[in-house]
């Protein structure tokens, strides 16, 4: 039970970090943080920039579709579509942490899911996601993301990495029983 702890925090945290630095850009252009309404009566101006440096501006937007804005074409029914998917995904990506997951797939999978509940909350409580960090170099922007998504990359990425080391010392392990004996 002690070590289910250290992946609840982590979901825990995920989702802190992701709300704070979403309410605390709402507040900065609102002065309020709301518990909810739809998205463009809070904030009607898709952008809203502030000039940090060379490479990085914070920029204010609604995603009413998925990662990169995919399936913006759903239209008012995306939102409800992407919360029901995205809770289905919750899910079974939680029960596999803790009734299935080996150790090493266990923290990258906390990442994940508590990027996906910081973004599913916007969803319930806006009808879409805040983004606000916005990288670029000279023209080429890379599209504007939030705490959440760095939770879900950076997961997705310590998992593949966490999985190839995971093969590789199982193939190790083979090769030298093989050989001892």
């Amino acid at each position: 039970m002690k070590k289910i702890w250290k992946y609840i925090a982590i979901i825990l945290a995920a989702i802190f970090v992701d709300q704070l630095t979403k309410g605390t850009l709402l507040y900065l252009i609102t002065g309020t943080v709301p518990l909810y309404g739809a998205a463009w009566d809070l904030v009607p101006v898709p952008y809203l920039m502030a000039y940090v440096c060379d490479i990085f501006n914070v920029v204010f937007t609604w995603n009413p579709g998925a990662s990169f804005s995919m399936l913006r074409a759903l239209g008012e029914s995306a939102p409800l579509v992407i919360i029901i998917a995205t809770g289905f995904i919750i899910g079974f990506i939680t029960y596999y942490l803790f009734a299935r997951a080996p150790k090493y797939e266990r923290a990258p999978l906390a990442l994940i899911v508590g990027g996906a509940i910081g973004n599913v909350i916007d969803r319930i409580r806006f009808g879409a996601v805040i983004d606000f960090l916005d990288f670029h170099v000279g023209g080429w922007h890379w599209p504007a993301f939030n705490v959440a998504d760095m939770c879900i990359v950076i997961g997705v990425a310590w998992l593949i990495i966490s999985v190839i080391i995971a093969r590789r010392r199982c193939v190790r392990s083979v090769e030298s029983n093989k050989n001892g004996k």
